[in-house]
């Protein structure tokens, strides 16, 4: 069903000798809402702020990810530092906590929220929040990762379609030019295209899904700045090649 909250809810007031005393939509007082968003946004922040790159390197070897390597506390970074045990842990890890955080967002919206496709939107507030905890978790000083695995753990519990869409766009990318950072750059860039082509496929809501997309494959190419230079500059490194 297209629209959002605000279009397709009613809007009333329970009035009182004193004049309003509450807003509603479609049944839910307005400060329901805003609540809902608030535990929403903070469960996800809280949930992305998890590093599980910082949380396997102190576990399993005594000391911070961040310091080694590329400095990132992503999946990358671990497989090149600890090998591929690590670098599945912390894989796992990311894209669960993403899955996860959508997978309380969207319950939070659809429980409380009597609105067609209130699921849909603290779905993908989550997912942002989350993405957002991943890049500057408030645990481990606003430090983490690029935001590749909680974004496809987050876009997997939402949009399943299109996650795998992406997959088959990253991993062709990443086997035939073996720059992981060219195919994580392409997937965010291609990510709001296939979710609003997924959209009116559906018929679902457009515009907002298609937003939080833009916004959440923004902050990943932002944090590919280095990587992009690095790139137009033909030093960008390529998975399995000794380091300079």
């Amino acid at each position: 069903m297209n629209g959002n909250i605000l279009s397709q809810a009613s809007l009333g007031v329970i009035g009182g000798a004193d004049g309003p005393t509450a807003i509603f939509v479609s049944g839910s007082p307005v400060w329901t809402v805003i609540l809902l968003a608030v535990v929403c946004l903070a469960q996800a922040y809280l949930l992305g702020s998890i590093d599980f790159g910082v949380v396997v390197s102190r576990l399993l070897f005594k000391e911070d990810v961040r310091s080694r390597g590329s400095g990132n506390a992503g999946t990358t970074n671990i497989l090149r530092t600890y090998g591929k045990k690590a670098a599945a842990l912390t894989l796992a890890g990311d894209m669960g906590k993403g899955a996860l955080a959508v997978l309380i967002g969207r319950l939070l919206f659809g429980a409380f929220l009597p609105v067609p496709d209130a699921a849909v939107y603290g779905a993908h507030l989550a997912a942002i929040a989350a993405t957002c905890g991943h890049l500057w978790p408030v645990w481990f000083g606003f430090k983490g990762g690029k935001g590749v695995a909680v974004a496809a753990g987050a876009i997997l519990a939402s949009q399943p379609v299109v996650v795998a869409a992406l997959a088959v766009v990253f991993f062709a990318l990443a086997f035939s030019t073996r720059i992981v950072s060219l195919s994580s750059i392409t997937v965010a860039v291609l990510y709001p295209v296939f979710t609003a082509l997924w959209c009116w496929y559906r018929g679902g809501v457009i515009w907002f899904p298609t937003l939080c997309a833009a916004i959440m494959g923004a902050l990943v190419v932002w944090m590919h700045r280095a990587n992009i230079q690095r790139l137009r500059n033909g030093t960008e490194y390529k998975f399995g090649e000794k380091k300079k």
